[in-house]
């Protein structure tokens, strides 16, 4: 125990962790680096160049106090390579769980952003050592005394525990070894006390069942023992134990401090939590290992299949996706317009787009998707207290006393040219200014009270772009407040259609009714009928559009004769269309649900 060490690495987005990681793979000798970023082995991490899920593997590496003398102990190291972006904040918390240390990489170009000081205010809390790492000082624009002075201002520590690398040179990647070995403490445990082990992760592979990564906090595991999950009280038995690498490497035993997998045969995604423990039937652990947080999530969304004969296979897919990414939460609901799906929590848009992308890429599951909205809390006259993340769920409008939304408190980091298009933004946003401070140079800290429900849709592309990227982004959700918002309903020849129905702030309810109606106007295709398409709320119709029918020319064969021919012709048109009209459904394309989140 003595000479294992487990770390991760957190950053920033873009800041250099799946390059560095790299570079700690080819020095330990652990595989040969053929293309970069190895670790993220997912199609849709390689295309956009973002890590999604957090990839554990285990490093050998030989340590001596005095390099030049040759020969030293072999040390395993843990790696946890961690995600970047805010929307997968969760994977970066459960990782910190399974660590003793981290790897705090700053890029040398850009210095300390949000992200930064999120994750590192979460390793903070669960005592993490911090060895912080200027990245990227190869680079013709880095700046690492700038970016030092920052590090130094953030934790407070020597300028001598600072390591300055480069991901892609390699260049520090020895002394940031040495640094883990020599900084980071060693697992602390009892290896004769019953076990206990941490969940931090679970695949679902389709041949031998769901398999979960683990940290053994206390205790050893053999294969073939008999063991069970703490929370849920199921039993198994250890079919197969062993460490990550590249591949699962089977073990006999793995033993207190290690970091490795266990196969037991379990087929049902329920019966595996992530944050549950391990321990043996025969001598069981006193109480589960505590301190790993529930995920709340933020935007709210439902998701439908296309063929509503899909929908257990929609259900299935959901489970196995959600073994994969704990941070993904559903369930059943129905809509008039959609029939059969379910309403999924996600952590933010991003989050959104790359489960929908994994429904259909991993479980070829064509999916329609609705307006993402947040959770509000509802209290009627009678004072009940709701809450509420769909606004088919709203009480009626006559019994509602008031609604609470949820507001976030939101840390901007940018730098100071961008400080006036970034206000005006916030405050369109019915934003509040808490405050701003100089964190170095000509760079700028605002903290703003927002609600959640404005920033849900296109805001962080917004603020990249009139900050030409460079301004960085990070929130908590802070408390419920009460606001004035309305039911904003769509109407297509007067019914209503709740899949595109939103709660919105009465200020912004006409414009954006209008909008809407605009935009479904160019998407819906033309009927035999005229199609009516009109924003409401409750009964007061605010916006309309009308897509005009296709009409074949009835008068074509009218050549001469009397006016009453062609009257005749025109009304026997006009009772047709009548007709259709009544038992005429008009189609929303899938398209339609999508264009809501883009009206700018």
């Amino acid at each position: 125990m003595k000479n294992i060490r487990n770390f991760c690495i957190i950053a920033h987005i873009d800041h250099g962790k799946s390059t560095l990681a790299d570079r700690l793979l080819e020095r330990t000798k652990t595989i040969q680096v053929t293309e970069g970023q190895m670790l993220d082995d997912m199609d849709l991490e390689r295309e956009r160049g973002i890590t999604i899920k957090s990839h554990a593997i285990q490093m050998e590496y030989e340590y001596s106090p005095n390099p030049s003398n040759g020969g030293g102990d072999k040390y395993i190291l843990n790696l946890i390579d961690t995600p970047g972006h805010v929307d997968f904040s969760y994977e970066v918390s459960r990782s910190i769980a399974a660590c003793e240390g981290a790897l705090l990489v700053v890029d040398a170009t850009q210095g300390v952003q949000a992200q930064t000081i999120s994750n590192l205010y979460m390793a903070i809390d669960n005592n993490l050592e911090i060895i912080p790492v200027i990245n990227k000082i190869d680079m013709p624009s880095a700046m690492p005394d700038e970016v030092e002075d920052e590090i130094i201002d953030l934790i407070g520590c020597d300028r001598k525990d600072i390591i300055r690398a480069s991901g892609k040179t390699g260049e520090g990647v020895d002394e940031i070894l040495r640094a883990v070995v020599e900084r980071i403490p060693h697992p602390i445990g009892d290896e004769d006390a019953p076990l206990q082990a941490l969940i931090f992760d679970s695949v679902f592979n389709s041949f031998r069942g769901i398999i979960a990564y683990f940290k053994i906090i206390n205790g050893v595991i053999h294969k073939g023992d008999k063991v069970k999950f703490f929370n849920t009280g199921q039993e198994y038995e250890a079919d197969e134990v062993g460490v990550l690498k590249m591949d699962m490497i089977p073990r006999p035993e793995l033993r207190t401090g290690d970091v490795g997998y266990i196969i037991s045969g379990i087929k049902n995604s329920r019966e595996v939590k992530v944050g549950d423990t391990i321990t043996h039937v025969a001598r069981p652990c006193d109480k589960a290992i505590e301190g790993f947080q529930e995920v709340k999530p933020m935007v709210f969304a439902g998701v439908y299949p296309i063929d509503p004969t899909d929908y257990e296979n929609l259900r299935a897919s959901l489970e196995k996706l959600q073994l994969n990414d704990a941070s993904l939460t559903f369930q059943p609901e129905s809509s008039v317009a959609l029939g059969f799906g379910f309403r999924c929590g996600f952590l933010g848009l991003l989050h959104m787009e790359i489960v929908q992308e994994r429904l259909d890429r991993e479980f070829d599951m064509d999916v329609i998707t609705t307006v993402p909205n947040v959770s509000y809390m509802c209290y009627t006259k009678q004072g009940e207290v709701k809450e509420v993340h769909n606004p088919s769920g709203l009480p009626d409008q006559t019994l509602i006393d008031h609604i609470e939304e949820p507001y976030i408190r939101a840390s901007i980091i940018t730098a100071s040219a961008y400080i006036g298009p970034i206000m005006t933004l916030c405050l369109d946003k019915r934003g509040e200014l808490i405050d701003q401070q100089y964190v170095s140079g000509n760079r700028m800290e605002l903290h703003f009270m927002l609600p959640l429900g404005e920033i849900v849709i296109d805001f962080y592309d917004k603020l990249k772009s009139i900050s030409k990227g460079y301004a960085s982004f990070d929130y908590h959700v802070d408390s419920f407040r009460p606001s004035k918002l309305v039911k904003l309903d769509i109407l297509l020849n007067g019914e209503p259609v709740d899949a595109l129905s939103t709660l919105t702030h009465a200020d912004n309810a006409v414009t954006f009714g209008r909008r809407m109606c605009e935009k479904l106007k160019e998407l819906i295709p033309r009927q035999q009928f005229d199609i009516a398409i009109q924003a409401a709320i409750g009964a007061k119709i605010i916006a309309r559009e009308t897509v005009k029918q296709v009409r074949k020319d009835v008068l074509a064969k009218c050549y001469g004769g009397d006016v009453t021919r062609k009257r005749k012709l025109l009304e026997k048109q006009k009772r047709g269309k009548k007709r259709m009209k009544q038992i005429g459904n008009v189609e929303v394309p899938q398209k339609a649900f999508l264009a809501v989140l883009k009206l700018d």
